[in-house]
């Protein structure tokens, strides 16, 4: 598949960004730049992180207020099992609702200082107990993550897919995967998931790999793997930053070549609050700014 074939498949071709809550206002104002350059885009929606331990929470819901009051665009709140009772995540869910907020990313959550997984003991234990809390408050579009090598703690790939069932059984209506530099991994995932009847879309995330270094750093704790050409193709670029940016945008669009072709539709991006890498990645999959289609 060439980038002509690529761009031509515009109409076809959907996206999604995902954005964290900033800690500065040096932080904010990148942010704010990065929505702002998306947002002509028109994307499916945008999701907004949650902190380890919960600890991004007021700073989540404020971003995701602000993109309510001040874009057109339909934010996604993460919410996870960790650290707060069923009591006051039921109470943040309905604070979601009436700020205008429709649909929420399910998660179990990380624990901070990467501590082993204890749900509160007056909270929701699983993914799949929250889905079904939040479903008693209202009824939000539910997305979930999910895993194209497994997640790091699963005992194996096929207790990944049955607990992916489980959250479909429990509400979730689309899964958000895990980035991922092996397409075929993605491929697997979705056949062993059509196999067990799942039928809800499997999404790829994709992380541009300005940074490399912090990307492996993130690889190693997520369980993805990095490819023996990717770690090749940075060796030697710490301080060189153009060469990483130039790299990671052919990087990005070697991605979307392979996955188009694979016959996936949907990409979500994992902006990390930036829009340069997001933005080309788009537009190489025929995606043009509203105010020009």
């Amino acid at each position: 598949m060439s980038l002509k074939d690529i761009v031509n498949t515009t109409g076809r071709i959907a996206a999604s960004f995902e954005f964290f809550p900033p800690r500065t206002p040096e932080m904010e104002a990148q942010l704010w730049r990065a929505i702002k350059r998306l947002e002509p885009l028109d994307p499916d929606f945008v999701s907004v992180t949650y902190g380890a331990g919960g600890s991004t929470r007021e700073r989540t819901h404020a971003t995701v207020k602000r993109i309510v009051d001040e874009t057109s665009l339909k934010p996604a709140a993460h919410l996870t099992c960790v650290a707060a009772t069923k009591a006051e995540t039921q109470e943040i869910v309905r604070a979601y609702w009436k700020a205008g907020v429709r649909h929420i990313v399910a998660l179990r959550g990380d624990m901070p200082d990467g501590q082993p997984y204890a749900p509160h003991p007056d909270g929701y234990r699983s993914t799949p107990a929250l889905i079904a809390g939040i479903r008693e408050v209202a009824p939000f579009e539910i997305s979930v993550s999910c895993y194209p090598e497994s997640h790091p703690q699963s005992p194996s790939f096929g207790h990944d897919i049955d607990l992916l069932k489980e959250k479909i059984d429990a509400g979730a209506t689309r899964a958000i995967a895990q980035f991922c530099f092996l397409p075929e991994a993605l491929a697997r995932l979705r056949e062993r998931a059509e196999a067990a009847g799942i039928a809800i879309p499997i999404i790829p995330g994709l992380m541009p790999t300005t940074n490399y270094s912090g990307i492996a750093r993130m690889a190693a704790k997520c369980g993805a793997s990095i490819p023996r050409w990717l770690a090749r193709v940075y060796d030697g670029l710490d301080d060189d930053p153009e060469s990483r940016k130039i790299i990671s945008a052919a990087v990005m669009a070697e991605q979307v070549y392979d996955l188009v072709a694979l016959g996936f539709e949907h990409f979500h991006f994992y902006t990390l609050n930036q829009a340069d890498l997001t933005y080309a990645a788009c537009r190489i999959l025929g995606l043009r700014p509203k105010e020009t289609t």
